[in-house]
This record gives C-alpha cells, structure tokens and sequence, in this order.
C-alpha cells in the first residue's frame, strides 16, 4: 500500500480538491509505486502563502543566532536519518547509491555552512559626515519566499534555498517535483522537527500550470517577496517575466549547454575520465551536465577512440548497484522528451553504437540487472556536430554528448560559448595560459580546469548566466543577498537638524602650494 502524500496550510494537512492524482514510481523498477501524491489547486498555494505572511514576523523576530541552531538540528537529523534519505533518493528517481549518498551529505555540509551565518547576519558601522551621527547597516528578511524545484536533485538542490531562506527569517512555501514527492516529504519532515515553527515551512504539491496560476494570484495579492526557481530555461523565463511585473528579481537556476574543451596538452585518460562522469553521471539529467566535448583536432581521433571504449565498458543498470555509472531516466515524461532529442541526430553524425531504450531488442553488454524493469537507455556520442544543429545549440537532457573539434583557444572558446547558457564549463590543459585565457573569457558562472563539469561545494556560489541564469547565485554567503534585503539606518543624536551634504564642516585647503626646488 502506498502513501498518499498530501499539502500543507499552516503545517497542517489539507484535504487535496478533486480527484487529482500523480503516483511516483521507482523508475529502476516501474511495477513498484513509491507513493500516490494528492495534487493541490492554486487556491492551496495562495492559503500557503498566506499562512506564510502571518507566521513570517514571528519567525523573524527569533534572534539570528537561534534560527542558526534550527539549522544545525536539521543537519543533525539529515546524518541521523543518512542512509534511509538516501536509499529513498535512489528508489524514487533512480539515482546511484553513491550519487544519492552525496546528495544527501550536501544537505549536511549547507546546514553546517549555514548555522555558523546565523552568529554572522552581518552589518556595518559607518562613520557619518556630520558630528553626534551615527550610521547603520542590517540585513533583513524579505519576507515571504515560494521556492520551486526540480526532481532531478530531489533534496539537495532545495536546501540551497530552504536552509538560508529560513535561517535569513523568511517563511517558505515549497513546491518540490511531482515525481520526487516522497523524497520532498522526507526531508520536510526533518525540517519540522528541527525546530521550524508552524506555518513557517508549508510543501504544496501542484502541478506547473496550477503553481505557476497560484503563484501568480499569491503575488497580486501581495503575498510573496522572492521567489526561487529551478528547471528549464523556458519555464524560468516565464517565471522571470512573473517576477518582474511585481518589480521582483527571482533566484532562477535553468538548465545548461555545458561545454568540455580539451586541448592538445591535456592529459587525454584523465580528460576521457571527467567527461565520462559529466555527460553521463545521474544518466546525464544534471543542469551542470556536459553538453559538447570540444576537442582540439590533434587529439581528436585519440580522445575519441579512448572515451568511445570507457562509454562501451561502463556499467550501466541497477542504480543499488555499486559498480553501475548511471541507472534510469527518472519519470516517463523525461524518457520521451529524451527520444525526441534523439530525433535531432542528421545525417552528416557519426553515432556509434545503439540508442533508445534498452531492451531485449536492443541489448547493452553488460548491462546490470534486468533493463525490461525500468527506463534505461543507451549512453549516446554524437560526432561531428556543427553550431548550427540543434543537438548543439539546445540542452539535452539526458545521456548524450555533442563532439566536435577546434584550431585554436580563440575557436574553441567561441563554441564553448555559441549555444546562449552560461552555466557551468570545462577545460582539460596542462598550460595555465590556457586555463586563465577560458576562465577570463567564458560566460560560464562556474568554471573547472582539469575537471567535471558537475560538482558543487556548499561554500561557493553556484548560478549560471545567460539562459542558464539571470545572475542570482545559490550556495555560501552569496546565496545571503537573495533572501535578505539590505536595511539602513542613521541615527543623529546631536539634539538639532543636520543636514546632509550640507552642514557639513568645511575644509579649506591651500591646493596653489608647491615644494621649493
């Protein structure tokens, strides 16, 4: 019998309208239901969010410092309930055991990043212009935050927003994937019990048409200051415009073209290694995941040839499976968005090996366990890809990687860079001239030289640029300037009117003096 998982309102459960129902699958084993998600209506999100309005002033009046121990209870209980957390992340989307074990350890390492911030809510004292004044700086909750994310980081990905929203004082309401809601459950659980106050944390499952009509009502009435979102480019674009008529800057994190470039001093096995787990690790459904291999035209035919047998050897298949490098496409709906960027390959690529689905009709050697259970699909290079092709230009989410070739850095980092996102890059080079020349001139917000294009530390801010991004960035004290808002304060106690830039003390200096020669 599966749990029904159902909204809350002011951290109770509210009854879901209508009949409206999602079930979440184990996508390794499609027979198995996780849990059976009772979908909201928009009217469910505005009373969210306005139970988040009135528990919001409360929540930031408890000091800093305390909100800061919230935080380290919730790491506490995440390490307490690892493994479980974990073995759920794999079950429910399909991740690897050792994937989804560092997924959880990234929630530990936000909490323990984040509960020092709370004794370090930092502002400044500034020496005023004018005598018996001083002047104030402080950061301040801004208020009530919608947060919105994807499946494919089912929990790791919302403490980047959740644990520096509520230790900033703000009130969130979460809206988390439809096929990951057993993995939102979960964790929401935790962070009740860390201490979070009712109505200060409330998880609403909608669907995208009904968040996007809640959120959009829940902004008119004045209900929301900040919103944040991850997903697709063109939903983040729309959610963008939302944000904007109400004179809002969302925290947009979208998806990702991400380019590899190797150039001929790269240590070439070490190259093949990076781009293997990039493209290929989670199944490629990471936003940071490698787009296009760029490689330069001397080392082409090497690169190729080794990549082309470490991708033909890799194990693939059951994701509790230690020795497997990736398991199943996480949901239907992505496995036949995958079959049509299949439908991009043209005529003048060079495919080696099989693709689509594995089955008992198109076999994988090697393959872990058995492929009729779940949405496997066969690891895909495409050879020789032009600027031009869509295969190049678009984010293709899920086991596929572009490669083409380059002359020069100049080249190289021109494609790197065509297709618009700017999310994260790559480059292989033993020349240091190299790696600063791409990190200098990529629009890329992250940038790894000599590896992955995957891989986030909790204390550096994460965010892409272009459609990858308006700019925000999530993750270390960066994150700060997305759920805080700078307060100042002047305070004059000199017993009259001063004013500024005004009655200033005059200096008057002798400027025609010169030294004697």
């Amino acid at each position: 019998m599966s749990t029904l998982l159902v909204s809350t309102v002011g951290g109770r459960s509210v009854d879901a309208p209508g009949e409206a129902r999602f079930v979440s699958t184990d996508p390794a084993r499609l027979d198995q239901v996780v849990a059976e998600v009772a979908l909201a209506d928009a009217d469910t999100f505005v009373a969210a969010c306005r139970s988040a309005r009135r528990a919001q002033r409360d929540w930031a009046d408890v000091p800093a410092p305390v909100r800061g121990r919230v935080i380290a209870n919730l790491g506490r209980l995440v390490e307490a309930n690892f493994e479980a957390l974990a073995a759920l992340v794999t079950r429910e989307v399909g991740k690897t055991a050792a994937e989804a074990r560092g997924e959880v350890q990234e929630i530990v390492d936000t909490c323990d990043f984040f509960l020092g911030e709370g004794r370090r809510m930092y502002g400044q004292t500034v020496p005023s212009e004018m005598p018996d004044k001083q002047l104030f700086t402080f950061r301040v909750p801004v208020g009530v935050a919608a947060i919105i994310t994807a499946g494919n980081f089912p929990v790791a990905v919302p403490s980047w927003y959740l644990v520096p929203a509520l230790l900033c004082g703000n009130a969130v309401v979460w809206k988390p994937a439809e096929y990951s809601a057993a993995c939102a459950d979960a964790f929401a659980q935790l962070i009740r019990r860390a201490g979070v106050p009712d109505g200060v944390f409330d998880v609403v499952y909608a669907d995208g048409a009904t968040t996007y009509a809640g959120l959009e009502r829940a902004l008119d009435a004045g209900l929301v200051d900040k919103i944040g979102f991850t997903g697709s480019s063109e939903v983040g674009a729309r959610i963008g415009e939302l944000a904007g008529r109400h004179l809002q800057s969302a925290c947009l994190e979208l998806g990702g073209k991400n380019p590899m470039i190797v150039t001929e001093d790269a240590d070439l096995d070490l190259a093949v290694h990076g781009a293997l787990f990039a493209g290929f690790g989670t199944a490629g459904q990471r936003c940071t995941s490698l787009g296009t291999l760029i490689v330069h035209d001397s080392v082409l035919a090497d690169f190729t040839a080794r990549l082309e047998e470490a991708v033909r050897r890799a194990p693939i298949g059951d994701p509790t499976d230690p020795s497997v490098l990736y398991g199943p496409l996480m949901t239907e709906r992505f496995a036949a968005r995958f079959e049509d960027y299949l439908g991009w390959v043209e005529d003048h690529h060079r495919v080696p090996g099989p693709t689509g689905r594995i089955s008992a009709a198109s076999p994988r050697e090697g393959f872990v366990g058995d492929p009729e259970n779940g949405l496997f699909y066969h690891p895909v290079l495409v050879h020789g890809v032009r600027p031009e092709d869509k295969i190049f230009q678009q984010e293709t989410f899920g086991p596929l990687v572009g490669v083409t070739g380059y002359t020069t850095l100049d080249e190289a980092i021109e494609l790197a860079d065509a297709p618009g996102y700017g999310l994260s890059a790559a480059i292989y080079t033993t020349d240091p001239r190299k790696a600063f020349t791409f990190r200098r001139r990529t629009r890329a917000g992250m940038v790894s030289v000599n590896n992955s294009t995957s891989g986030a530390e909790a204390h550096l801010p994460f965010g892409g640029n272009g459609k990858s991004g308006n700019g925000s960035r999530q993750s270390g004290v960066w994150v700060l300037d997305q759920f805080t808002r700078w307060q100042s304060m002047n305070w004059d106690y000199s017993g009259r009117l001063q004013r500024a830039q005004m009655d200033t003390l005059e200096i008057t200096p002798d400027l025609e003096y010169r030294l004697s020669q």
